[in-house]
């Protein structure tokens, strides 16, 4: 007659062997599983910081048949919106330029007193605003003015959606480069919501072609 009680170890099977732990399920099991969420981590952190790298990368090098996509001069390295530049609004009250960052902003540059050239360019930023449909409420129009002198009541009521700024012209200067025998009153620039300067539109641009970069920009970057 077996003498072996239910607890007594079975015949053949060494005794004192630990028992092997079984996974728990919905938890990390060994360095292999701390590793592979190290990596999701970081994939999460490249796809948070993505949209305007993407849309940079499609825009300046993925370029279709024919060659080159971009009218306006892409700004290498990016200038972002200097803290120090402070600019007053129409309300008489300082705030900071970098305050409108979180749109894409079309900049012109010029004196109170406006003349064809800066009327022109006005005109220009309204309209290709205007063209880019439901998106346009992701643009802003800016005209830094280099001085404090009176803007003309017609410029005002043809402008209204155009935030009116006064600058310091040095700090402007020193921010925004112009062509080479160009000034900065002379372009049309470009400033994505992150508060980087990006592009520079040449003198006498054509607003067409200005229109169809900040289309696709808006079409290949959903931040702003």
């Amino acid at each position: 007659m077996s003498t072996q009680t239910p607890r007594s170890p079975q015949a053949g099977k060494p005794a004192g062997k630990p028992a092997t732990t079984k996974p728990i399920p919905g938890q990390p099991n060994g360095p292999g599983s701390w590793q592979r969420g190290r990596w999701v981590l970081l994939l999460l952190a490249v796809v948070c910081a993505a949209p305007i790298a993407i849309s940079y990368f499609v825009y300046y090098v993925v370029k279709p048949a024919g060659g080159s996509t971009n009218y306006g001069t892409l700004i290498q390295p990016q200038r972002p919106i200097p803290d120090a530049l402070t600019v007053t609004g129409e309300d008489g009250k300082p705030l900071k330029l970098a305050s409108l960052r979180g749109h894409w902003l079309m900049i012109s540059v010029d004196g109170s007193e406006c003349d064809k050239a800066c009327v022109t360019k006005l005109y220009f930023m309204r309209q290709i605003r205007a063209a880019q449909g439901p998106e346009r409420e992701r643009v802003v129009e800016v005209w830094l003015r280099t001085d404090a002198g009176k803007v003309a009541d017609v410029i005002q009521t043809a402008y209204p959606d155009t935030n009116i700024l006064i600058a310091d012209p040095a700090q402007v200067a020193a921010w925004l480069p112009a062509d080479t025998g160009t000034r900065d009153t002379d372009h049309i620039y470009l400033v994505d919501p992150n508060g980087n300067l990006m592009m520079r539109f040449p003198k006498d641009a054509n607003p067409s072609k200005i229109k169809s970069d900040l289309t696709k920009l808006l079409k290949w970057s959903r931040i702003g």
